[in-house]
């Protein structure tokens, strides 16, 4: 069982609701006002610094966070202290494992919290760090991350060819 919550554009949020491993989902009565863009490899804007972080497809918010050389306030690392809630402005994501309605509350689910070490982005999202804690510890692999997002916007940009 896969759990899948979104946020759209107007930041109306999306109920979190079990759903199966492949199945497509749409975000809610306004999705076609969306700007979130469906993709293979996810973008996650962190606010309020503004930092962009392209994110290996299946990862979650924390890893892909860490794997771009940033660090930010975290506890057990397997969803069971909450010390990682971030608040999702924009898009939607899947918990890779379930979680606890005592680490997450009914409220909540429905306000756009998230804990960052279960959340896979299933599109870009946007998210508002809790307590301003995200800092760039590892420079070359902000630097690589940073090179790569160019290279996967080249590639969405690219005409198919025939």
């Amino acid at each position: 069982l896969i759990w899948s919550h979104g946020r759209s554009a107007k930041g109306n949020a999306t109920p979190l609701r079990p759903r199966g491993g492949g199945e497509s989902r749409q975000r809610g009565a306004d999705a076609s006002m969306s700007t979130t863009r469906e993709c293979s490899v996810p973008n996650i804007i962190v606010q309020p610094s503004g930092a962009e972080i392209l994110i290996s497809p299946g990862d979650t918010v924390l890893a892909g966070l860490q794997k771009a050389g940033y660090a930010c306030t975290v506890g057990c690392r397997r969803g069971g202290c909450g010390i990682c809630k971030v608040d999702v402005l924009e898009g939607s994501f899947t918990y890779n494992r379930p979680v606890a309605d005592s680490v997450i509350t009914a409220e909540e689910r429905t306000d756009g919290t998230c804990l960052s070490c279960r959340a896979v982005p299933d599109v870009d999202l946007t998210i508002q760090m809790r307590d301003a804690s995200l800092r760039l510890v590892n420079p070359l692999l902000g630097q690589l991350n940073a090179k790569a997002r160019e290279r996967a916007r080249a590639a969405s940009n690219a005409p198919e060819e025939q």
